[in-house]
């Protein structure tokens, strides 16, 4: 029985979680009036990601700014998404989304561009690991409604290797669309 208790924990040990890094974007100190006055809890905002194609962000309320940002982090790591990266730097094609009021577009940009994007936006493409993005936020400035927006415009990204797969075809045959008819009419 120990024995196989021993085999157990060790697994656990071997499957160390990869590391996450985490930014916290938004902080908001809330009250509640009450008979006696008035008391005070505190709000957390937090994006967290590996840097190499997985994000997630989460939110937490306490008594405390610490206990708070725990419950945060420990709820973004649940809800991590993971999203396809073109050479492990930018985004595979331009996207749109929008939750609320809060709207994002964001395009492919090329090599040295840098991340373009404002506040929350910026934190959730640092720590996916994009690396060159041009990305505007269009209506709604509430950070809850702009990570949002910007993770419902990420759930949409898809590889060539995806699309292939779910075409049943070859990543060469969606790559090479546009070439093909010209190579074939050249043929005729």
């Amino acid at each position: 029985m120990a024995e196989r208790e021993n085999r157990r924990g060790r697994g656990r040990d071997r499957e160390e979680a990869p590391e996450f890094a985490d930014r916290l974007v938004a902080i908001n100190r809330v009250s509640k009036t009450v008979k006696g006055g008035k008391r005070f809890g505190f709000a957390a905002l937090v994006v967290v990601g590996d840097q190499k194609g997985r994000v997630g962000f989460g939110k937490g309320k306490a008594k405390e700014v610490p206990e708070a940002i725990r419950k945060a982090t420990e709820q973004a790591k649940r809800q991590m998404i993971r999203v396809p990266l073109k050479e492990g730097r930018t985004l595979h094609h331009d996207g749109f989304g929008h939750h609320g009021a809060g709207k994002v577009v964001m395009r492919t940009a090329p090599e040295g561009t840098g991340i373009i994007a404002g506040g929350p936006m910026r934190a959730v493409f640092e720590m996916l690991g994009v690396k060159d993005v041009v990305s505007k936020s269009i209506g709604s400035q509430n950070p809850y409604n702009m990570i949002r927006a910007t993770l419902d415009a990420l759930q949409f990204q898809s590889s060539p290797r995806h699309v292939a797969a779910r075409r049943g075809k070859k990543v060469a045959d969606i790559l090479h669309r546009d070439e093909a008819p010209a190579s074939e009419a050249a043929d005729a």
